[in-house]
């Protein structure tokens, strides 16, 4: 959301954190939550038109799109505790993310992108 929406404090960090991965080859993916997230935001300031757009964007830049699993959700229910300053959106990317033997994760939130290993 940070690098398709408007002027954020995390824009300028996710910008610079997307362009040292693609540099570097790295394999990007995300999970489909990230695809449900920008419908569900740019539904909820009436920029309807702007999501096929942002969808676009996305999927020209990550190399696959994980499904989320039941399974995911509850490993994330599992490791909420240990992770208080992961948002529940976090947790469940990070369950996937285990789930697809990924090893490492970039989040943006609450901070500026840093790397979960």
């Amino acid at each position: 959301m940070y690098l398709v929406g408007t002027a954020h404090p995390n824009k300028t960090d996710s910008q610079l954190t997307l362009q040292r991965l693609v540099a570097a080859k790295e394999r990007l993916v995300c999970d489909a939550e990230v695809l449900q997230e920008i419908v569900h935001r740019y539904v909820s300031i009436e920029r309807r038109a702007a999501i096929s757009l942002a969808i676009r964007a996305l999927l020209g830049v990550v190399d696959e799109v994980f499904p989320i699993e039941k399974e995911d959700v509850l490993r994330a229910a599992a490791i909420v505790a240990g992770r208080e300053r992961q948002s529940a959106r976090d947790l469940n990317a990070f369950g996937s993310g285990l789930n697809e033997r990924l090893k490492w994760l970039v989040f943006t939130r609450p901070e500026p992108p840093r790397l979960l290993q």
